[in-house]
């Protein structure tokens, strides 16, 4: 009996293949057969058995010799093999098969055969049933599968000289303040970025469908993009969210971020300012050669804006610039934002009460001069529009190029204010003039002041209410009845005979004497009460002068006020109503 062998050993991992598989070739040839099982239990094994039945021989011894080419054939067979989650590992099996087949006869005492077939093999392969596998565990296996050797501080491109594109974006939530003082801003926004990381691809049809995944923004790499203008030393978002990453790589990250940018203060017409400031985002590290900054939209996005008390966006646009250094370009984004004040506050509890204050300043010109309040008021009014001052000094930055517009209407009102009091001195000192303190009144003071100016501000006349007619006191002359011609007639001898006339007479001169002294006196009473009128009559012309004084001070400082007031608030109150709209 001839026996021909042929063992073919087949191995594949247990975890891949299920126990069992078969293989049966059998082939008849008669008077010739051949078996040929083939049993595939782990490790795979295939056997070839060739039997012949007893005896062959032959004689007489027969010496025969035949020879044939050998015949070759090759067969490469690759199997590939990927199975399901979770058992995610890749099979990869490659057989290669190579068969040869020769044919030799020699004849003699007994006949030899060695032949060697070329078998067509049928692999059979049966696995287990597919278990039901949940989204949470393909995700986990695509999350281990994704960063299995991911380095994030690694560019992710291709090419060295590929260039990563940025879409960036803005999106404001609430405007927190504006500091004047330190010249802040202080906003809330979310910053919107998104690009393209090569090394975060797959084939959603591998992972049950799944076409976007979460991510830590911690894990990934970033294109470390800052606030240039920061101010308190935090450059980056205050909160690293997660991101959103893409099955064809492209993440999106929109951290929330709250940032105190600087910003240059145009105090000028506050409270009806407008202010411009701006906030220019940029990569830290990397050129413009390897990471590139475009805009998602020119506009900030304000949809979920919360509305500031004080202060109104007119504006907020996004411009793309590029500084150079040497051979490097660095991109950046500048957004600004156009402000402007709600003077709202700021008129009902600074300018009005200001405003009150200088008209309580011309109300001191229409208190009686005699009155010692007249000081009193215009000191107190100057100490409010001090405490006044000490309150914008506290608001304002402290900068010398510009003035303020309340600024300069407080330092109106306190040059208005200090002058009023000088004037209030020298009304008071005119009202208190008379003869005694030697200030005699001029003729055209007594024209100007007493006669014209008055009817010019509807003033009543001055009356001397203490004038009298100048009425000369006047003594009749008493006289002899008789002439003296008539008393030298008469002679010696009628002076006799008239002796109780002459008596009579020396009466009548002593009691002409009486009057004559009496009249003297009435005539110096007279002079001391023509004195006294003149003094007082002085005394209330000069008051006369104070009070028309006093209402000439009265319309010229309700007329600078209401005229300083007007020139100072015209402008800034043209430029705010005139403001045009701006897009939103």
């Amino acid at each position: 009996m001839i026996w021909f062998g042929l063992i073919v050993f087949l191995s594949l991992s247990p975890r891949s293949l299920s126990p069992y598989c078969s293989l049966n070739c059998p082939l008849s040839l008669s008077p010739l057969t051949f078996s040929l099982p083939l049993s595939l239990p782990p490790p795979l094994s295939l056997s070839l058995s060739l039997s012949l039945p007893p005896p062959l021989s032959l004689s007489p011894p027969l010496s025969l010799s035949l020879s044939l080419p050998p015949l070759s054939l090759s067969l490469s067979l690759s199997l590939s093999l990927s199975l399901p989650p979770p058992l995610s590992l890749p099979l990869s099996l490659a057989l290669s098969l190579s068969l040869s087949l020769s044919l030799s006869l020699s004849l003699s005492l007994s006949l030899s055969l060695s032949l060697s077939l070329s078998l067509s093999l049928s692999l059979s392969l049966s696995l287990a049933p597919e278990e039901f596998v949940s989204l949470a565990e393909m995700e986990d296996a695509l999350l281990r599968n994704l960063f299995r050797g991911y380095q994030k501080w690694v560019r992710p491109v291709l090419h060295a000289n590929d260039t990563i594109t940025v879409r960036f974006g803005l999106k404001i939530s609430q405007l927190v303040d504006v500091d004047e003082k330190n010249q802040l801003m202080t906003t809330n926004v979310w910053l919107w970025q998104e690009w393209v990381d090569v090394k975060l691809q797959w084939n959603p049809d591998e992972y049950g469908g799944i076409t976007s995944i979460r991510v830590p923004s911690e894990t990934i790499w970033l294109p470390d993009i800052v606030l240039y203008e920061n101010a308190d030393g935090r450059f980056e978002g205050s909160l690293m969210t997660k991101a959103i990453v893409r099955s064809d790589g492209t993440i999106r990250w929109t951290p929330p971020a709250s940032y105190k940018s600087s910003c240059t203060m145009d105090v000028t017409f506050f409270p009806f300012d407008r202010q411009n400031c701006s906030m220019k985002f940029g990569s830290w590290t990397y050129d413009g050669n390897m990471v590139d900054l475009v805009l998602v939209d020119h506009y900030v996005d304000r949809k979920d804006f919360f509305d500031n008390g004080e202060w109104e966006i007119l504006n907020a646009t996004g411009a793309k610039g590029s500084r150079r250094d040497g051979i490097y370009w660095y991109p950046f984004v500048t957004y600004s934002f156009i402000l402007k004040r709600l003077p709202l506050f700021y008129t009902l509890f600074l300018i009005i009460p200001c405003l009150g204050l200088s008209f309580l300043t011309v109300l001191v010109f229409y208190l009686p001069s005699d009155e010692g309040e007249k000081l009193s008021l215009s000191t107190s009014v100057l100490v409010s529009l001090t405490v006044f001052l000490l309150v914008i000094e506290e608001i304002i930055p402290s900068s010398s190029k510009v003035i303020p517009l309340i600024g300069e209407y407080l330092l109106f009102i306190m040059i208005f204010v200090t002058f009023s009091i000088i004037v209030t001195v020298f009304v008071i000192n005119v009202h208190h003039r008379s003869s005694a303190t030697y200030h005699p009144m001029a003729p055209w003071v007594k024209n100007l002041f007493l006669q014209r100016l008055p009817r010019l501000l509807c003033m009543r006349g001055h009356t001397d209410r203490y004038h009298y007619p100048d009425i000369e006191l006047r003594s009749p002359e008493l006289k002899p009845r008789g002439g003296p011609g008539r008393r030298g007639a008469s002679g010696q001898g009628q002076a006799q005979q008239r002796g109780p006339v002459g008596g009579k007479e020396d009466e009548n001169h002593a009691w002409l004497a009486m009057l004559e002294k009496a009249t003297n006196s009435v005539r110096y009473i007279s002079r001391h009460i023509k004195k006294e009128h003149f003094i007082r009559e002085v005394v209330q012309d000069w008051k006369f002068v104070a009070q028309v004084l006093d209402r000439i001070l009265l319309w010229v400082f309700l007329t600078v006020s209401i005229l300083g007031t007007i020139l100072i608030f015209t402008p800034a109150i043209t430029l705010y109503l005139t403001t045009p709209p701006f897009n939103t």
